[in-house]
């Protein structure tokens, strides 16, 4: 349970990072991501989840 709530920590500095450096392209990069159609948001979920779990592979 300490891992798990290791890595929502670590994950909510990683996500915080470039809305604190950079608020305009974030904002631009959300704006253009809420334009994406269903299909195309899926691949980007799908892609980030196999990209996490092939990092955990090899990490673990």
């Amino acid at each position: 349970m300490t891992t798990l709530l290791l890595a929502l920590a670590l994950m909510l500095v990683i996500e915080g990072l470039l809305p604190f450096i950079s608020p305009r392209i974030w904002r631009d990069t959300f704006r253009r991501a809420t334009e994406l159609g269903d299909g195309q948001l899926r691949f980007v979920g799908l892609t980030s989840i196999i990209i996490g779990l092939m990092i955990l592979l090899i990490l673990a």
